[in-house]
C-alpha cells in the first residue's frame, strides 16, 4: 500500500468516525416527510404528468439522501462518488434503451 492509498484510508476512516447521529435522524425524518407527500399525492385529483411528474423528483431526492447518508457516500473519496455517478448514468442510460425497446411489444398482434 503507496502513501497515498494510506493517507486516503486515513481520511475516509476519519471522516466515518467523526459525523454524528443527528445528521442520520435529520435525514430519516426528511425522508419520513417525502414519503408522506407521496401519500398525500396519492389522494389528491392532480393531472397524471403533474402527479408523475412530482413523485419522480421526490424519488430522486430520498434516493440522493440514501446514497449520500445511508450508504455513506458523503464521506467517501471523491473518485469513489465519481466512479458511483458514471456507473449509475450508464445504468440509466442502458434502461432507457431497454425500456423502450419493449414497448414494442404493445405493438404485436395478440396470438
Amino acid at each position: 500500500m503507496g502513501t497515498s492509498d494510506a493517507i486516503t484510508a486515513e481520511h475516509v476512516v476519519e471522516q466515518h468516525t467523526h459525523h454524528s447521529h443527528k445528521q442520520f435522524y435529520v435525514v430519516w425524518v426528511a425522508l419520513l416527510v417525502a414519503t408522506g407527500i407521496e401519500v398525500l399525492l396519492a389522494y389528491m385529483q392532480l393531472p397524471a404528468v403533474k402527479m408523475l411528474t412530482i413523485l419522480i423528483g421526490l424519488s430522486i431526492v430520498k434516493s440522493a439522501l440514501i446514497i449520500l447518508w445511508f450508504m455513506h457516500m458523503k464521506f467517501e473519496i471523491p473518485r469513489m462518488r465519481r466512479l458511483m455517478m458514471v456507473s449509475l448514468c450508464v445504468c440509466l442510460l442502458l434502461m432507457c434503451v431497454f425500456f423502450a425497446d419493449a414497448f414494442r411489444i404493445l405493438a404485436l398482434p395478440p396470438k
